[in-house]
């Protein structure tokens, strides 16, 4: 089993930056994807970045290219997001995940354990 558990969400005004964190615990090996998703009211979850381990290939997302950087801790088995200019459309609950693969994915389904999430809300 493997546990994720997600900090650094909170009331962020827009322009500004957030750094949300990741801490994975339990049986994982080298050979995995982290990813960070969101959700925001009434909409569907989102990928916003993901890192895989191996070879480190990232992926963002369009709505998020450029303000964002994905980034790990290796020994500590952490991930990072950090997001900058920051927009009120960026407020949502923010998923970490974990999926079994070094072949990185882009879909919620290809993803194992989640997190309980962060909220993040961007103000005006």
């Amino acid at each position: 089993q493997v546990q994720l558990l997600e900090s650094g969400g909170g009331l962020v005004q827009a322009g500004g930056s957030v750094r949300l964190s990741c801490a994975a615990s339990g049986r994982t090996s080298s050979a995995y994807t982290m990813g960070w998703f969101r959700q925001a009211p009434g909409m569907e979850r989102e990928i916003v970045a993901a890192f895989g381990w191996r070879g480190s290939t990232t992926y963002y997302a369009d709505s998020v290219k450029g303000r964002a950087t994905i980034s790990r801790d290796s020994a500590e088995k952490m991930v990072h997001l950090e997001m900058n200019n920051l927009k009120p459309e960026d407020t949502a609950v923010y998923y970490c995940a974990l999926r079994l693969s070094s072949i990185l994915s882009t879909h919620l389904s290809g993803y194992n354990y989640w997190g309980q999430g962060t909220q993040v809300t961007v103000s005006t």
